[in-house]
């Protein structure tokens, strides 16, 4: 899970398996949620989903993500709806 720091500092796009699903996400806010669980708080660009929304704010709980890959696409930084210091984190570890 370190990828995912270094992906937020360097706003790199990254990549992964979820719910049966690839998929390719812009990662805002790594951490510890309010249930004590690794979570990432990202916007997916693309990629499958168990809800068929393919795209927009998802929250990630770490225990499920498998086969991270830090990729070279890059994103421009934040995306205007998000939140810094987002509420659903009781530990923020790395965020844009």
């Amino acid at each position: 899970m370190s990828y995912i720091c270094q992906a937020i500092s360097d706003r790199r796009l990254i990549s992964f398996d979820y719910d049966d699903h690839y998929r390719v996400v812009e990662p805002h806010t790594f951490g510890v949620d309010k249930y004590n669980q690794v979570a990432l708080r990202a916007y997916q660009i693309r990629g499958g989903s168990a809800s068929g929304k393919t795209q927009g704010w998802k929250l990630f709980r770490g225990a499920y993500i498998s086969g991270v890959t830090l990729l070279e696409e890059t994103f421009s930084g934040p995306r205007r709806e998000y939140r810094k210091d987002d509420e659903a984190f009781a530990t923020i570890q790395c965020q844009l």
